[in-house]
C-alpha cells in the first residue's frame, strides 16, 4: 500500500472489522450497555452533540459498536458507524508509537537532546517572569526525545494559559496548516520555554516536534513514515491527514455554535490537504479504524501478526514517566493519574471522579474523540463525536456508562 492510497481513505479499502461476540460472553451485560446508548440518545435529543459512535471491545472482540444521532446538524443523514472524524490529539498516540518504533531500529534514544535533530532548539531559553519582565535565561538540561514524549518539554499550546510566552505563541503562525513540518519546528523553537526541561507537565506541541524528528531520521515525510509502519500493517485505510472529496458525505460535524455557550465552532476542513502534518492533532480517521490501534496495543504491540512495537516497549509508554517530583500544574491530569510516553496513565483505583484501573491508558482529542485501554479488565473503548465544547462531559459519561456494564 503506497503512502499516497492511505492518506486518501477512497482510494483504499476500509478497515476489516473485528472479531464481535455477544456481550454476555465477554462480561458485559447487555442490558447495561443499552443503557449506555439510552443515555446518549437523551443527551442527543437535549442537543448536547449531534451524534456519536461508541465501539466497547473485551476479551479482544468487540461487544458494541454503535452509531446514534446526526452525523452533522446541517444534513440529515444519520451518524454511521464509518463516520470519519477529526480526531485532534488522539493523533499523539499513534505518533508516539511510531517514534518508539524508531528507538526500537536504533535510529534514536530518548536520553537524545531534541537539538541533535534540530539543531535550531540548540539555541532556545526559558522564559523566566520576573517584576512584570520576561527574561531569558538558558536552561538547566538540554531538551531531549523523553520530554516531548511526555510533555515535560518546557514548551506549551498557545491556549493552555495567558502568560507571556502563550501570547508569543499566540501572535505567531504557529497555527498555519500552511507551513512545513519543518518550518513549525523552528518557529516553535525560536520561543522562549515556559519552564526548564524536565520541571513540569504542560501539554503543548511536543508531538509536533516529534514528527519532525521523525522525518528528520527516517529522511519521509511524516505521513509516509506512519503510514508505512503503523497505519498499513495495521490496516487503517481511512486514517490520514485529509481524506478524499469522495468522501464528503461521511463527515461528521459539529453544531456551528456550541449549544452550552453560544460561541462559534470552527474545525478544520478534512477535505483540504495540509502542507504541515501535524503529529500532534492533525489525523482524521473512523472508530473501526482507530479501534484496530486499540486492539494492537490490547494485545502488547501486534495485530494480526504485524507486529507494530515490542511487548517491552509498549509497557514502557505505558508507564507513568512523571513521578511524584514533576510538576502538573492542575492541567489536563486529572488526579491520581500520570502521563507515560504518548498517553496519560492512572496511578490510582481513587481520587479521580471517574472509575477505571490502575495501569489503565488513554488519551482523547479536543473535538470530543476518546479512548482507552484497561490491561486489568482486558477492556478497551473507542469513543467518536464533534462536541468540542462538551468533550469533558462525554468523556466522563462514557467512563462511567462503559464500567457500569463490565462485570
Amino acid at each position: 500500500m503506497t503512502a499516497t492510497a492511505a492518506l486518501s481513505p477512497a482510494t483504499a479499502p476500509k478497515a476489516p472489522p473485528l472479531p464481535e461476540a455477544k456481550p454476555e460472553t465477554l462480561g458485559l451485560p447487555r442490558q447495561r450497555l443499552q443503557a449506555m446508548s439510552d443515555a446518549f440518545k437523551r443527551e442527543i435529543d437535549k442537543g448536547t452533540v449531534p451524534g456519536i459512535t461508541v465501539l466497547v471491545a473485551r476479551r479482544g472482540q468487540v461487544g458494541w459498536f454503535e452509531a446514534l444521532g446526526r452525523q452533522s446538524p446541517a444534513a440529515s443523514a444519520p451518524m454511521a458507524l464509518d463516520s470519519i472524524f477529526r480526531i485532534f490529539s488522539m493523533t499523539k498516540p499513534i505518533v508516539s508509537v511510531a517514534v518508539m518504533a524508531l528507538v526500537e531500529d536504533g535510529h534514536l534514544l530518548l536520553g537524545d537532546p531534541v537539538a541533535k535533530f534540530i539543531p535550531e532548539f540548540a539555541d532556545q531559553k526559558v522564559g523566566v517572569v520576573s517584576g512584570g519582565r520576561l527574561d531569558l535565561v538558558p536552561p538547566r538540561r538540554p531538551m531531549t526525545v523523553q520530554d516531548l514524549l511526555r510533555h515535560t518539554s518546557g514548551l506549551t499550546y498557545e491556549h493552555q494559559g495567558d502568560g507571556p510566552v502563550h501570547k508569543i505563541y499566540q501572535d505567531s503562525r504557529v497555527r498555519s496548516r500552511k507551513i512545513t513540518n519543518a518550518e513549525h519546528a523552528a518557529l516553535v523553537a525560536s520561543f522562549p520555554l515556559v519552564c526548564h526541561p524536565g520541571d513540569e507537565f504542560n501539554y503543548s506541541r511536543s508531538t509536533d516536534i516529534l514528527g519532525r524528528i521523525i522525518e528528520v531520521v527516517s529522511g519521509k515525510p511524516l505521513g509516509a513514515f506512519l503510514t508505512e509502519r503503523v497505519l498499513a500493517p495495521l490496516q487503517m485505510a481511512e486514517t490520514g491527514f485529509a481524506t478524499s472529496e469522495a468522501n464528503a458525505n461521511r463527515l461528521a460535524e459539529p453544531f456551528a455554535a456550541d449549544p452550552w455557550t453560544g460561541d462559534k465552532v470552527a474545525l478544520f476542513n478534512m477535505l483540504e490537504q495540509p502542507v504541515m502534518e501535524s503529529g500532534g492533532g492533525g489525523l482524521v480517521s473512523t472508530t473501526m479504524d482507530y479501534a484496530r490501534f486499540a486492539l494492537m496495543l490490547r494485545n502488547g504491540g501486534t495485530l494480526d501478526g504485524n507486529r507494530i512495537i515490542g511487548r517491552k516497549t509498549l509497557e514502557l509508554m505505558a508507564s507513568d514517566h512523571l513521578g511524584p517530583d514533576v510538576k502538573t500544574n492542575g492541567t489536563l491530569l486529572s488526579p491520581g493519574h500520570g502521563f507515560g510516553l504518548g498517553f496519560a496513565v492512572r496511578r490510582e483505583a481513587g481520587i479521580a471522579p471517574f472509575p477505571g484501573s490502575v495501569g489503565q491508558y488513554f488519551w482523547s482529542g479536543i473535538a470530543g474523540t476518546f479512548f482507552w485501554i484497561d490491561p486489568k479488565e482486558d477492556l478497551f473503548a473507542v469513543f467518536m463525536s464533534q462536541g468540542p465544547g462538551q468533550r469533558d462531559f462525554t468523556r466522563t459519561l462514557v467512563r462511567d456508562l462503559v464500567y457500569a456494564a463490565v462485570d
